[in-house]
């Protein structure tokens, strides 16, 4: 016999019932929605909750995580509330090893403006197997004992005899101090990380593994993983990989960061001699187009400077000379981060259908005047990132994450960055930015059937439950009105983002994945 939960008292975010106080769920999936008396008419045995005023909206998806990085975040070393270069040495003496994992320091924000050399960090280490990530893992600090676990590191791409590791010498050292951390550990970590997901009203994850971030058996057990958010899971490499992933797409890098200077640029960074770094040539990105498009796979890059973006540009043009529009177009192949980009590249790449998974957060974090972007690249450069209003109108699918660890799970967060960005007419309104976060998040991972990621009647039952104040709606006339305006004139609303709400409980398909006590 099925059974019928019928939600009563709150006030339900839906794009057909804006008046909607009481929702019914059956078997995971919204049957009805309408005012509390007609609900309980309709359905006498029903299971009632009472909301209590509550606000009911679409549950978000991060588009972008790194689960057990993050997860390690928060149970291992955080090293991004250090104020300077000794609060991070003396985070590292404090530390318990004998492997200390740590991530998360910006020396841009320091007030020595470098990271510790390597004869500091050993001093601190005293013996320790230390690896710490930089805050965007493009580069990371390495003592000698983990150094000396994979010597080959002093003789590639990116070896540094002093200072960080980037490129080629990153991806050993960081794959070395991995492989030493205990399985459990490693599990854990993952629990920690998408129980906070689900405590954030998140029920959906996209996980961005491949061979130079985590491991295959990272992602196994990942994906095997029964509770909490779902897990869409993404291998960042061209070769296959025997895991049900959404795609060979994430961070299949062409570029790096420009925090570590390794994002690939046109012209030399404003405070470096170097331009980065280009991984993959377009003819390279082309033939994984290609293959993903033919194998009916989505496939995909992560992409941040402009070089990278124009190399990006070419592969997708030669992918479609090849496959052709309409059948590249079905793919929803997706581009990761989609820093530098300009209008006509916006143009081509959405008449290619492509998934822009961006992160507002950046922008907060690093954009602006006297931000790091500015730093890196110079103030007019620098401003003229993440350009979120061109992305959207060039028709290219906005789905919103974090890159956790990079930066914090917090989806409200995310949509005022977007909305308040720092660079004027780069931001977007609240309801697209929502838009983005939530159905735009199944978007890109492959779901488009016109009602996942909203509450309608037919949707899945996928839902957060906020103590989120007065809301504030949007009428016809844009006016921006109270949630006590007139129903017949509104639009649905969206809680006051001067505040947070608070998640009371997330629910994936029907079932509870976070009650809050």
């Amino acid at each position: 016999m099925n059974r019928t939960r019928l939600l009563v008292g709150g006030r339900i975010h839906s794009p057909t019932s804006p008046d909607a106080t009481a929702m019914a769920i059956t078997d995971g999936t919204v049957v009805w929605l309408g005012q509390d008396s007609v609900g309980r008419a309709l359905h006498p045995d029903a299971e009632v909750v009472d909301l209590a005023g509550a606000w009911v909206a679409p549950a978000f998806v991060d588009a972008h995580v790194h689960a057990t990085s993050a997860g390690l975040l928060r149970t291992g070393l955080d090293l991004t509330r250090c104020r300077s270069l000794t609060e991070l040495l003396d985070a590292v003496r404090a530390a318990e090893g004998p492997l200390v994992w740590g991530h998360g320091w910006d020396e841009t924000r320091w007030p020595e403006q470098r990271p510790p050399t390597r004869a500091e960090l050993d001093d601190a280490a005293r013996g320790k197997t230390v690896y710490l990530s930089r805050i965007d893992v493009h580069s990371a600090l390495a003592s000698t004992a983990l150094v000396d676990l994979v010597p080959t590191a002093r003789d590639v791409d990116g070896w540094s005899p002093d200072g960080p590791l980037s490129r080629a010498a990153h991806h050993l050292v960081r794959g070395a101090a991995k492989d030493a951390i205990p399985t459990d550990q490693r599990r854990a970590a993952q629990k920690a990380f998408l129980e906070h997901a689900a405590s954030m009203g998140i029920a959906a994850v996209h996980e961005c593994a491949g061979p130079d971030i985590s491991s295959r058996d990272d992602l196994a057990d990942l994906l095997a993983g029964a509770e909490g958010p779902q897990v869409v899971g993404y291998w960042g490499s061209r070769d296959p990989i025997d895991l049900p992933v959404r795609g060979l797409a994430g961070d299949l890098f062409v570029d790096g960061a420009l925090g570590s200077r390794t994002a690939a640029l046109c012209d030399p960074y404003a405070d470096a001699d170097t331009s980065g770094a280009l991984y993959l040539s377009a003819d390279e990105i082309a033939a994984h187009l290609v293959a993903c498009t033919q194998a009916g796979l989505q496939g995909g890059f992560h992409v941040i400077g402009d070089a990278a973006m124009a190399a990006v540009v070419e592969g997708f043009e030669k992918a479609a000379a090849t496959v052709g529009t309409p059948a590249l177009a079905a793919r929803r192949h997706r581009l990761e981060h989609v820093e530098m980009i300009t209008a006509e590249q916006a143009a081509k790449l959405g008449s290619w259908g492509v998934v822009a998974s961006v992160q507002p957060l950046f922008d907060h974090e690093w954009g602006g005047p006297d931000g790091m972007y500015a730093q890196r690249l110079g103030v007019e450069r620098g401003t003229a990132l993440n350009p979120f209003a061109q992305l959207a109108s060039a028709g290219l699918v906005l789905a919103f994450g974090s890159d956790a660890p990079v930066t914090a799970v917090d989806p409200w967060a995310a949509i005022r960055a977007a909305v308040h960005h720092r660079t004027d007419g780069f931001g977007i309104s609240p309801r697209a930015a929502f838009n983005a976060h939530t159905r735009g998040g199944w978007r890109a991972g492959g779901v488009d059937d016109g009602v996942t990621g909203t509450l309608q009647p037919g949707a899945p039952a996928t839902y957060a439950v906020w103590e989120a104040g007065e809301l504030e709606v949007t009428t016809p006339d844009s006016r921006v009105q109270r949630w006590s305006t007139d129903p017949r004139s509104r639009v649905p609303g969206l809680p006051n983002l001067e505040s947070t709400p608070t998640c009371l409980r997330t629910v994936l398909r029907g079932k509870t994945i976070f009650e809050r006590e």
